[in-house]
C-alpha cells in the first residue's frame, strides 16, 4: 500500500468523493479507541547499586526456569531406553557418570575467544582508535566450545545435535546423552522450556475492558445519529514503526511528513483515510534519533579534542553542555513530529541503542526534558517504585516507555523491544549446513527466545544489563506469555510468524499462540506495520514518493 493508491483523488472536488447513505457528504471520521495499560515489569529506580555481582542473575534464571525444563524433559523422555540402557535423570552437572545414559538441566555457556573481554575494553583506553565491534563472535578455526553449567560445575557438550540447534550463552536447557572417556558429554537430544501459559484476554486490564465497551457504545450511537452503518467493521489497529533515525537534517523532513500525513489521514483517498482512522496508537520501537550523543571532533594527529581542555570551546559552554558540539536539531525535530501527532493519536515511545537513554537493559524511558512541546501530553517523571506503580501516565497521549516493555493493549498482552537482544544473539550463531541461499533471520531468533522463555539470554555476558539480585525480569514467567511480540530495528527487514507452543491456551485450545513481528527501520524502508488487535492480522504500508510507476519508489 502506498500514497499512489489515492493520487487521483487529490485532484477531485469534495463533491466528487464518497458520500454517505443519505446523499450528504460523509461525516468526519472518528479515530478508533484502544485501551492501553502499561505494566511495570521493567521499571528501574534512581536509587540503584552496582556493588553486587552479575552471577546472581544466572542463579535466579536457573532457579526460575529449571522446573519448566525438567517438566518438559520428563514428559518427553519418560521410559526412554537406548541399547538396553534406561535413561535416568541426574540432579547436578558434576553427578554425570561416564557411560551412563542420563539427562541433566543447566545453563548454556559458549566459550568463544572472540567474545568481548573486559581486559581488552580497559586496554582500549590507551589506543588512539579502538577496533570496530565484531559482527560475529564465531572463531574461524573452530575453537569455540559449548558448555553446560550449574551451581556445581561445568560440562563440555559435543555431538551432531548441537550443529542444528539454536544455542547461546544464558539459555536454560536439558540435554540427554552420555559422557565419553574424554570427559565430554555426547548430546543425543535437547529440550527447552517452550512457551509458558498465556493470560486470558482482559485478565490484566479489566478496567480497560469496561472503558473500551463504553467507547464502542458511544460510537454506535454516533453512527445511528449520522445515519451511518452501525455494523461497519471498526477493528482497532496499532501502528508499529522503528528506526526513524532523525538527524535534524533537511533530508529527514520528507519521510517524516509522509508518515505524519498517513497517520493523521491527510492528503489521502477516502479509503486510506478510513484505514488511518482505525489506527488507535503508534508504537515507536527504538532508534528515533540517529545518535545518542554528539561525536567529539578529532584533531589531525588522531587525538580527541576535549572541550574541557579547549579554552575556546569551554567559553561557549552554557547550561552544562558545549554549544559548539551539541546539536539540538534531532530532538527538536522529533519533538515537533510527536507534538503534531499527539492531539489526534496516542504514542508509545521506546528508547533504542542510538537514543539518549541507558546503555544497559532495561533502558529507562526517554526523559521528558528532551521534548519541550510534546512533554505537555505526558506525565511527570518518576523515580521510585511506589511512584511508578501509582503513575497514570500510560493513560496520557504520550507514554515514554521502558525497553523492553510489557503492556496490555485492547486486553492483549504485548511484549515489545527495540531489537538489541536479537542483534546480540545473532553474533553467536552461524549455520554452515543450511541450504544454499537460506539465512536464519530475526524472526527465527524471536521464536527461539519464546521457547527459551527468555528475551535476552546473552545479558549480562555480552549484552549490557543491570545486575539484578532479587529478580530476573527478562524471564517470560508462567502466565505472562504475550499474544503479540514485537522487535524493532530489524536489520533483515519485515517478517512475521505465528509461534505455537505446547500446552493449553486460555480459550481451551491445545496450543497458545504468539504473533511475532519484526519491524524494519523506517528510514531505510519507509515501512509501517499495522496490527489488528482483534485478529492479530498484520499488514505493511510502504510510504514513499510516487514516481508515476517508473520503477521503485
Amino acid at each position: 500500500m502506498g500514497f499512489e493508491d489515492g493520487a487521483e483523488d487529490l485532484l477531485k472536488a469534495p463533491a466528487e468523493l464518497e458520500t454517505s447513505n443519505d446523499g450528504s457528504p460523509d461525516q468526519p471520521l472518528q479515530r478508533a479507541y484502544t485501551s492501553y495499560n502499561a505494566l511495570h515489569d521493567f521499571d528501574r529506580t534512581k536509587a540503584e547499586s552496582y556493588k553486587q555481582q552479575y552471577g546472581d542473575m544466572y542463579f535466579l534464571r536457573l532457579a526460575k526456569l529449571k522446573p519448566a525444563v525438567e517438566k518438559a524433559a520428563a514428559e518427553e523422555w519418560e521410559g526412554y531406553e537406548l541399547a538396553g540402557d534406561i535413561l535416568h535423570r541426574v540432579d547436578r552437572v558434576l553427578d554425570v557418570r561416564q557411560g551412563e545414559l542420563c539427562w541433566v538441566v543447566g545453563t548454556v555457556y559458549l566459550d568463544m575467544p572472540l567474545k568481548p573481554n573486559i581486559l581488552e575494553d580497559i586496554s582500549k583506553d590507551h589506543w588512539i582508535a579502538a577496533p570496530p565491534p565484531r559482527l560475529k563472535y564465531i572463531s574461524p578455526d573452530g575453537s569455540d566450545k559449548v558448555m553446560l553449567e550449574d551451581e556445581s560445575g561445568r560440562l563440555r557438550l559435543v555431538g551432531a545435535a548441537l550443529e542444528s540447534e539454536l544455542l547461546v550463552t544464558g539459555c536454560i536447557i536439558a540435554v540427554m546423552g552420555t559422557e565419553k572417556a574424554s570427559g565430554d558429554f555426547e548430546v543425543i537430544e535437547i529440550k527447552v522450556p517452550d512457551l509458558p501459559r498465556q493470560p486470558a484476554r482482559w485478565a490484566l486490564d479489566k478496567k480497560g475492558k469496561a472503558l473500551e465497551a463504553q467507547r464502542e457504545k458511544e460510537r454506535q450511537e454516533e453512527n445511528k445519529k449520522a445515519k451511518r452503518d452501525s455494523a461497519e467493521s471498526r477493528n482497532s489497529k496499532i501502528a508499529l514503526v522503528s528506526g526513524l533515525g532523525i538527524t535534524g537534517d533537511d533530508g529527514d523532513t520528507l519521510s517524516l511528513d509522509l508518515l505524519m500525513e498517513f497517520l493523521l489521514g491527510e492528503s489521502m483517498s477516502p479509503a486510506l483515510q478510513a484505514t488511518a482512522s482505525t489506527i488507535s496508537r503508534l508504537v515507536i520501537a527504538g532508534d528515533s534519533l540517529s545518535e545518542a550523543s554528539p561525536i567529539p571532533i578529532a584533531r589531525e594527529d588522531g587525538t580527541i579534542n576535549l572541550a574541557s581542555k579547549d579554552k575556546k570551546a569551554s567559553a561557549s559552554k552554557k547550561y552544562g553542555y558545549d554549544a559548539s558540539t551539541y546539536n539540538p536539531a534531532p530532538t527538536a525535530q522529533l519533538d515537533t513530529f510527536l507534538s503534531t501527532l499527539l492531539p489526534s493519536l496516542p504514542v508509545t515511545l521506546l528508547p533504542g541503542a542510538s537514543d539518549p537513554a541507558d546503555v544497559q537493559l532495561p533502558q529507562r524511558p526517554l526523559h521528558p526534558a528532551l521534548f519541550s512541546t510534546s512533554r505537555n501530553f505526558s506525565g511527570p517523571p518518576t523515580t521510585t517504585i511506589e511512584q511508578m506503580s501509582q503513575n497514570e501516565s500510560s493513560s496520557l497521549p504520550l507514554h515514554p516507555a521502558t525497553n523492553p516493555l510489557y503492556a496490555s493493549i485492547s486486553g492483549r498482552l504485548v511484549l515489545a523491544t527495540s531489537g538489541q537482544p536479537l542483534g546480540d544473539i545473532s553474533k553467536y550463531l552461524e549455520f554452515p549446513n543450511e541450504p544454499a541461499g537460506y539465512v536464519r533471520g530475526n524472526i527465527d531468533l524471536m521464536e527461539a527466545t519464546l521457547r527459551w522463555r527468555h528475551i535476552a539470554p546473552t545479558a549480562p555476558d555480552t549484552l549490557q544489563s543491570y545486575p539484578y539480585q532479587d529478580r530476573e525480569p527478562f524471564v517470560i514467567a508462567d502466565g505472562k506469555c504475550p499474544a503479540l511480540y514485537v522487535s524493532g530495528c530489524a536489520e533483515d527487514g519485515f517478517s512475521t510468524r505465528v509461534v505455537r507452543g505446547i500446552g493449553e491456551a486460555p480459550d481451551g485450545s491445545d496450543f497458545p499462540q504468539v504473533r511475532c513481528v519484526c519491524v524494519p527501520r523506517f528510514k531505510r524502508t519507509g515501512e509501517v506495520v499495522l496490527v489488528d488487535m482483534e485478529t492479530l492480522e498484520v499488514e505493511v504500508v510502504r510510504l514513499g514518493v510516487w514516481n508515476g510507476g517508473k520503477g521503485d519508489e
